[in-house]
């Protein structure tokens, strides 16, 4: 079966492109797609339909919002495996894998991916999504570089967000020296990458860069 990963590197909305592959992998399922955020204080209603505006233009019609820790883990679970997509919010990248990972809402979203669901993550929900979870010292209160564990529906991918906003190349280059040469993506706000079976097939948006060799390369 197999596997589609959307990986933002800001927060809503889809680029055109995306939202159009998105939408076209998703039709082929039943049910409908669920969108999974950390409430933030002020109400979702009025943000969160930001995420799926783009879906919607391309045809998809049926969404639910769960947010999170308000949504019973039961309830979450049995969307999910009733879900023809998946969507990560963005925001406290910590709470996110604090509420998802190690969970059995990360089980089930690991579950239904595994099985070709398409999930997407924008920002904090693009960082939870390898195997290794690396939060940048912009995106922390200690303001240190620091990693934990992530859902793994990708193994061996090091993942930078807001990347050439936060002006970020010395945390993805902290996370090459710290774990290895491995693939690696600094992926710019307004940007996405689909990877097809964990393989890149598509950019859009801005920028996308990679540290290869200790050399930072812009490769869209």
């Amino acid at each position: 079966m197999d596997k589609h990963l959307f990986l933002n590197g800001g927060g809503p909305p889809f680029t055109q492109d995306l939202a159009r592959k998105y939408k076209d992998i998703a039709g082929e399922g039943a049910g409908p797609v669920v969108v999974l955020f950390v409430e933030r204080g002020e109400s979702w209603e009025d943000y969160v339909p930001v995420y799926t505006r783009p879906l919607a233009d391309a045809g998809l019609t049926e969404f639910r919002y769960l947010p999170l820790p308000a949504t019973p883990a039961d309830v979450v679970v049995q969307s999910i495996e009733n879900c023809s997509g998946i969507i990560i919010g963005g925001g406290d990248t910590d709470l996110y894998a604090d509420y998802i990972v190690d969970t059995a809402i990360g089980g089930a979203i690991k579950r239904r991916y595994e099985s070709g669901v398409p999930v997407a993550g924008f920002s904090a929900g693009a960082l939870i999504s390898p195997e290794l979870c690396i939060i940048s010292a912009k995106d922390n209160e200690s303001r240190l570089f620091y990693h934990r564990k992530g859902l793994n529906l990708i193994p061996e991918l090091l993942l930078s967000v807001h990347f050439t906003q936060w002006e970020d190349e010395d945390h993805l280059r902290t996370a090459v020296r710290t774990f290895g040469d491995l693939p690696n993506y600094g992926i710019d706000e307004e940007t996405g990458i689909y990877l097809l079976n964990g393989m890149l097939e598509i950019v859009e948006g801005g920028g996308v860069y990679s540290v290869v060799n200790d050399i930072l390369t812009k490769i869209h």
